[in-house]
């Protein structure tokens, strides 16, 4: 079946190819008359016109497409960020394509190239550790591209980021005036630097507050990190832990770790306090409400878009970094 195009449109309308294209692709500054535009689109309609996306990207030189890389997107928080990330761009006439990298820097530049391919317009990111050469590369061509929720040192890049330094020093504040015996932070083992301000926030807020209370940090691999996380656990806790209060830097962590409280029958808030930087659903599977770091994904996603457009319309190429605000959501965790 042969393909409808603007001629046919034209053909029956009465009107130019020119006239049709101007119409159909919303162009300001033509004299049209109204009339003419609703009967073009009427007949778009009627004989079922679709343009060829792949024709007219050839032409603008553009795909209208955007890739994302995640970490890993069956993590709720890259998930929710995807999820506002594409609403973000579909306003915008861009179609999103996503990857998730499994913090493997081969991976993630598989995906560099796969979306290279697909000719994306940009790319927004979530930076793995030892991809600073891969996202070099991409800086040195003036590649339209945005850093989300990571950012790192060595490459300058466009970034939205939140303050996690800061939120993890008031976080830590807010543990330290509830007179805990002990405060253990449960982190990655990491050179991640986003990861890296959050364990420095807990480290600060401690130090610089003057207070005689035991810490702990536990940090584990990405790998294993429920084992890992219990064993650890097992060890800091003993048998009958009391007042200790637990400071989770990820939600991925946090889950872990209540599984382990659960399992062995440690009652939250009663026996130990957690505070946990991230929501998910998970949280709702135990008998209190978490205490968590909510990190403004609407807000992120709208400004990762409109910073990629810019930089797609060559309005804006510096290496502008943009940090939000976190917030501590106390709920019951925390006694």
């Amino acid at each position: 079946m042969k393909r409808t195009s603007i001629k046919d449109i034209a053909r029956i309308a009465g009107v130019s190819v020119a006239t049709v294209s101007y119409v159909l692709n919303r162009k300001e500054g033509q004299r049209i008359s109204e009339n003419t535009k609703k009967k073009i689109f009427e007949i778009a309609e009627t004989i079922n016109y679709t343009p060829n996306k792949i024709a007219k990207s050839l032409k603008t030189n553009k795909s209208k497409l955007l890739g994302l890389i995640v970490a890993d997107i069956s993590n709720e928080f890259y998930s929710h960020i995807a999820r506002n990330l594409e609403d973000k761009a579909l306003k915008l006439g861009y179609t999103l394509i996503i990857g998730s990298s499994d913090e493997n820097a081969e991976k993630f530049e598989k995906l560099i190239e796969l979306f290279s391919q697909q000719q994306v317009d940009g790319m927004i990111v979530a930076p793995v550790v030892g991809s600073e050469h891969i996202l070099q590369k991409l800086v040195d061509k003036n590649y339209p591209i945005v850093t989300i929720d990571r950012y790192l040192k060595d490459v300058k890049i466009p970034s939205i980021i939140v303050n996690n330094r800061e939120i993890a020093e008031s976080t830590t504040d807010f543990l330290l005036k509830k007179k805990f015996d002990k405060i253990i932070y449960i982190g990655y083992d990491t050179k991640l630097p986003h990861l890296l301000d959050r364990q420095k926030g807990f480290e600060t807020a401690i130090s610089e507050s003057g207070e005689n209370v035991k810490t702990q940090s536990i940090l584990v691999g990405i790998e294993n990190i429920t084992e890992e996380i219990q064993s650890k656990l097992k060890a800091a806790l003993g048998i009958s832990p009391t007042n200790i209060a637990l400071y989770f830097s990820s939600n991925k962590l946090a889950v872990a770790g209540l599984s382990y409280l659960v399992q062995n029958n440690i009652k939250v808030p009663e026996n130990i306090s957690v505070v946990a930087f991230d929501e998910t659903e998970a949280y709702k599977l135990f008998p209190s409400k978490i205490t968590y770091v909510k990190q403004p994904l609407e807000e992120m996603a709208d400004e990762a878009v409109k910073l990629l457009d810019l930089q797609i319309k060559q309005y804006a190429a510096s290496a502008k970094k943009i940090t939000l605000s976190a917030e501590l959501i106390v709920q019951n965790s925390t006694k």
